[in-house]
């Protein structure tokens, strides 16, 4: 069964989903901001068939997430590095960390903590705030229409 596409929605959480909406890119994207890179270090670390790997990073650098590049050892392998899209998603990788540490069922079974590399302290929970430094919730928000114009610059890779 194919999957409905989302490419060209109005709503820019479903057109994300389009893109990167599945378990395995997301983790695929994990593994590689912790700083994995080849084909075999993908396969090890998530356990996935060959086949389905290779389909996830070819989406993945279909879509500019990640790229491949030469291996850093010189040897004939090639590795998977993350664009500036790629490197984008680490806020949405740490917010749904943190969404489950929240309110997972059983977070002491969590096996690491995430924490800031220089001072080795637990990093705090991601916040949205205003313009004038209010601390946002739900119901501090609303959705209206974009003014009429040109569209917004694509970022590249």
């Amino acid at each position: 069964m194919k999957r409905t596409s989302f490419e060209g929605d109005a709503c820019p959480i479903a057109r994300a989903l389009d893109v990167i909406g599945d378990w395995w890119s997301l983790l695929i994207i994990r593994d590689a901001l912790l700083g994995r890179r080849r084909f075999g270090e993908f396969q090890k670390s998530l356990g996935l068939a060959k086949n389905i790997l290779t389909a996830r990073l070819r989406m993945l650098v279909d879509e500019k997430i990640l790229a491949t590049a030469p291996a850093s050892d010189g040897s004939a392998y090639q590795e998977y590095v993350l664009t500036d899209k790629g490197r984008g998603l680490f806020p949405v990788i740490v917010a749904l960390r943190q969404w489950t540490e929240a309110f997972d069922a059983h977070p002491e079974e969590i096996g690491t903590l995430l924490v800031d590399r220089e001072t080795g302290r637990p990093v705090e929970k991601l916040a949205l705030y205003s313009r004038d430094g209010r601390l946002l919730g739900p119901a501090d928000t609303t959705l209206k229409a974009r003014p009429p114009g040109k569209p917004k610059r694509r970022a590249t890779a």
